[in-house]
């Protein structure tokens, strides 16, 4: 059959063309803030035991196999520190608790990306993070 015929057999209120195909619809996600990450990278440097994951959306960097700092997928950055220290950080910092679920956990800071824009400010969080993570055995 020729196209044509093809286009013939088409129903009468069918405006579309015989192969054209209906619109396929791709959701590309921003996983995370890739610059930001790479200033992480650069801050952390080769650290002893490092390993970097996509972990949560974003991109996770472990010391000995325990988080330290991810350049999270829903902005800014997840840091990991102790959590005796989560209420005077929340207090003296713009860092909130992370919440999972509706539950707070302390451990787990959120950090803005507006509060992340110089590696001034970044340095600390770094530190933390990964301090924080050396002190924990190796998984």
């Amino acid at each position: 059959m020729d196209a044509g015929h093809a286009r013939a057999r088409r129903s009468p209120g069918d405006a579309r063309p015989r192969d054209s195909r209906p619109a396929v619809c791709t959701i590309v996600a921003t996983a995370y803030d890739q610059e930001l990450a790479g200033r992480i990278q650069q801050l952390i440097g080769s650290a002893p035991g490092l390993t970097e994951k996509k972990m949560f959306g974003g991109l996770a960097f472990l010391i000995r196999g325990n988080m330290a700092i991810a350049a999270s997928s829903e902005g800014g950055a997840m840091v990991r520190v102790d959590p005796a220290q989560s209420d005077a950080l929340v207090a003296t910092t713009k860092a909130t608790l992370m919440n999972m679920r509706g539950r707070d956990m302390p451990g787990w800071l959120r950090v803005s990306s507006d509060d992340l824009c110089t590696d001034d400010q970044l340095a600390p969080w770094v530190e933390m993070g990964t301090g924080y993570a050396r002190s924990l055995p190796p998984k």
